[in-house]
């Protein structure tokens, strides 16, 4: 400990230089982080350009709905370049014009005049310094938000909310990150506050704590507040899934489905829970346009990353990434230089320094995304070839193309961009690492009649 100690204060110290540019090096950052993924996003864009459907989903996917999707890719494109351009510049004027510090000092001159003395020290202004900054933000993003659901969307028939449920859906929102951001911003800065130059190991097991207590919450309290979750009613889809499910010893305890239809169009299935008490949560959506086998299919899938612990392997991840970060902040939380290129002099609030960190930070953002998604890419074509090896080949090739159609989904994608961008293969990659081969088109199937109709977080 006492190493650690002396290592984190020498490079902290080493750091500590009023002659490093810390706002010019954090504004080169961010301008190379964002003509980075801007030139991703337009070899991507020439892509969806193409007219020519992938040789391997011809017999599959018709001209019009290729045609369809690549428009719906289109759209897209031109949202994330106007709504990426917006917060660019908005983040670069929140540096260039010292807008911490002014914030700052207006939430000081509100806690002096308006809350009790008891509650004027640096957690209770931090706390509201971050929720003022966070308000300011929301509504500065409505616009594309609302535009992106109403218009776009609604464009291409996905959007199934109305206004009032959008509304009401910020609301809720807002008041989850209040009811939650309070007591565990508080608890972040007492630790940081209280337990000495090695807070970031207190720092780390209160994370890890957090983490597992969102895993068991997020099913019991916040999806409920959003969706309505029902029981899976008796049939051969739950008989098939509850056999599946035994098969593979997976600790089944509910099967529901999630009224995803009254937001939007898309579909998808997910499993949620304890370790020893699972929930499989199917779409109505995917219920309503895939076949009892198709869905087993699906289901076989998710299972398959359970199987193979890569929920856990990713909790693992995460938990060193995490370690890193606070480990990292430890040096930088005293750094006097960062502070005052950031307009703050004798103040030096530890929000501000965690927020300052993380804009230094910012270049590693983009290893760690491009290093997550092609390791998450290998875990689905696990998952896939689970699935196949449990004799659900054909199954699960027409789920996929299904799904691709349902959801609009890119055909064809730019290896570069895919390989920055996307946490999941493309179609014609699945399909080719599964050795699969049409024999029929399979996006003009029907699900099953009514009586055999499909009646941590790992997305298809």
């Amino acid at each position: 400990m006492d190493f650690l100690r002396r290592l984190i204060g020498t490079t902290a110290s080493a750091l500590d230089n009023p002659a490093i540019p810390w706002k010019s090096l954090i504004i080169t950052f961010a301008l190379g982080e964002y003509a980075l993924e801007t030139y991703l996003s337009y070899r991507q864009y020439l892509v969806l350009q193409r007219k020519h459907i992938p040789a391997q989903l011809k017999q599959e996917i018709d001209q019009k709905t290729f045609d369809k999707s690549q428009a719906y890719g289109r759209s897209k494109f031109w949202f994330g370049l106007v709504s990426g351009a917006w917060n660019q510049a908005k983040s670069l004027a929140v540096i260039q014009y010292n807008v911490y510090p002014a914030l700052w000092a207006v939430t000081g001159t509100w806690m002096l005049r308006y809350a009790p003395k008891m509650l004027q020290g640096e957690i209770t202004r931090s706390l509201v310094f971050a929720f003022s900054y966070s308000f300011v933000e929301t509504a500065l993003g409505l616009p594309f938000s609302y535009y992106y659901h109403f218009y776009l969307e609604e464009a291409y028939g996905f959007n199934k909310q109305t206004l009032k449920l959008w509304l009401t859906d910020l609301a809720k929102s807002q008041a989850l990150s209040l009811a939650f951001g309070i007591p565990l911003g508080a608890a972040f800065l007492a630790i940081v506050q209280r337990t000495g130059d090695t807070f970031f190991l207190y720092l780390w097991f209160f994370a890890l704590a957090v983490q597992l207590g969102a895993i068991t919450l997020y099913p019991l309290v916040i999806v409920p507040l959003f969706n309505k979750l029902t029981p899976l009613k008796p049939g051969l889809l739950k008989e098939r899934v509850e056999a599946l499910a035994q098969k593979l010893a997976f600790p089944l305890a509910e099967l529901r489905v999630i009224d995803g239809s009254k937001r939007s169009a898309h579909s998808n299935a997910y499993f949620t829970g304890l370790p020893w008490k699972k929930t499989i949560v199917l779409y109505d959506t995917l219920i309503a346009k895939s076949s009892v086998p198709e869905v087993e299919a699906i289901l076989a899938h998710e299972l398959g990353h359970w199987k193979m612990g890569h929920t856990t392997k990713l909790l693992g991840i995460s938990a060193g990434h995490l370690f890193f970060v606070f480990g990292l902040f430890s040096v930088f939380i005293k750094n006097g230089s960062l502070y005052e290129a950031f307009g703050f002099g004798k103040e030096r609030p530890i929000i501000i320094g965690f927020i300052l960190f993380n804009e230094v930070l910012s270049p590693t953002n983009a290893v760690v995304k491009l290093a997550m998604n092609i390791w998450t890419r290998s875990m689905e074509f696990q998952a896939d070839a689970f699935s196949y090896q449990q004799g659900y080949q054909n199954e699960l090739a027409a789920s996929l193309i299904k799904l691709q159609i349902q959801n609009l989904s890119s055909m064809d994608a730019d290896w570069l961009y895919s390989t920055y961008n996307y946490s999941h293969p493309i179609l014609t990659e699945r399909l080719k690492a599964i050795g699969w081969t049409s024999e029929h088109k399979v996006s003009d199937d029907k699900p099953s009649k009514p009586s055999q109709k499909a009646n941590g977080h790992v997305e298809l």
